[in-house]
């Protein structure tokens, strides 16, 4: 057989781990050939591939982002691309396509699995937020280093006694921002499944004020909302080919709020990017590496219109159909944790 492997949408630590994991697997134990394919989409639009073999894949476990390049390239949305993607495909002679990304790069895949080109899924994204998957690659790492930053903000808040705002990726879930801030001993944590009102962030700032304690951490999700607000706060008014705005900066706008409401020096730190980047922990290249194989093994037994997913601690398949158009959201016994620490 021969596989195509691509990579789409935000880059994600562990996609080097799965890509190698589905190389040696097809390789070793099938026999077939791979082709990696470039930047996403574009690439089975474009025709951008490139061979994939032990020697291409040798020492990128640890590695960060993609040797194969992404992109947010939505393949169902100029008209036409459906059919060169058909027609590349016949061309490179793909009996298949692992497609390793999020719910828009899963979706695609469903949608192009039933236009009749076999596709397998892998659940890949920082924000855990796919439906069918108990953890999504990326996830473990996003979170390891909001932890790590929450705990180095924590000492210069004790320090100049102020209110450490940190600002967290997820889109439009809180998975990030919850585990982090339970684990970094936030004192208040903001998610987009809650909304609260300003009064209320600032209720559970003046409490530990009253408390005597001299400082706060606050952990907001980028897509946190307020009650008495118009919606998201968003960077700018651009989307991507999926319809997506970029969120972030309501961190800043929680920050200045808590100052004039509580009275107490405040600053908001923005994890940004840094949050997608570097190595991948070992939970991630792990399951990166299960999920790869995984993926194989469905290709070469022409079980395709599949995700790879984690159940407890066992590795099984969820429809492809059934993961696209919502989203998982927070358990909210987590956070009735979570709450036990606040103010």
């Amino acid at each position: 057989m021969q596989i195509g492997i691509l990579t789409g949408g935000g880059d994600c630590p562990g996609l080097n781990a799965a890509i190698r994991a589905v190389t040696r697997r097809s390789i070793k134990t099938y026999g077939s050939t791979v082709l990696g394919i470039r930047n996403g989409w574009a690439g089975l639009i474009n025709n951008n591939t490139s061979p994939l073999d032990l020697v291409s894949v040798s020492g990128i476990l640890h590695r960060g982002g993609t040797i194969l390049g992404t992109s947010r390239t939505n393949p169902m949305k100029n008209e036409g691309d459906i059919d060169r993607i058909q027609e590349n495909v016949g061309k490179l002679g793909l009996d298949a396509v692992v497609a390793i990304g999020g719910e828009d790069t899963l979706g695609a895949a469903a949608a192009l699995n039933d236009a009749g080109i076999p596709m397998v899924g892998l659940p890949k994204t920082i924000d855990n937020d796919i439906v069918g998957t108990d953890m999504t690659f990326g996830f473990d790492t996003a979170v390891t280093i909001a932890t790590d930053a929450i705990d180095r903000l924590h000492t210069t808040a004790e320090s100049h006694h102020r209110v450490m705002v940190i600002e967290v990726m997820g889109r439009h879930t809180g998975w990030i921002a919850i585990k982090s801030g339970i684990a970094g001993g936030a004192d208040c944590i903001l998610i987009p499944e809650v909304p609260m009102t300003l009064d209320e962030v600032c209720a559970l700032v003046k409490q530990r004020i009253d408390r005597g304690k001299t400082f706060s951490l606050v952990v907001v999700a980028e897509g946190f909302t307020m009650k008495d607000s118009q919606g998201h706060v968003t960077q700018d008014d651009k989307v991507d080919e999926f319809g997506h705005v970029r969120l972030g900066g309501i961190g800043e706008v929680i920050g200045v709020e808590i100052e004039r409401r509580a009275r107490i020096e405040t600053r908001v730190t923005t994890l940004g990017y840094t949050q997608r980047g570097g190595s991948p922990t070992p939970y991630d290249r792990v399951l990166a590496t299960r999920y790869g194989v995984t993926a194989a093994d469905l290709v070469h037994s022409g079980d395709s219109g599949k995700m790879v997913a984690l159940k407890g601690s066992k590795i099984g398949t969820v429809p492809l159909a059934e993961v696209t158009g919502r989203i998982r959201t927070v358990d909210m016994e987590l956070y009735d944790i979570a709450q036990v620490f606040f103010g």
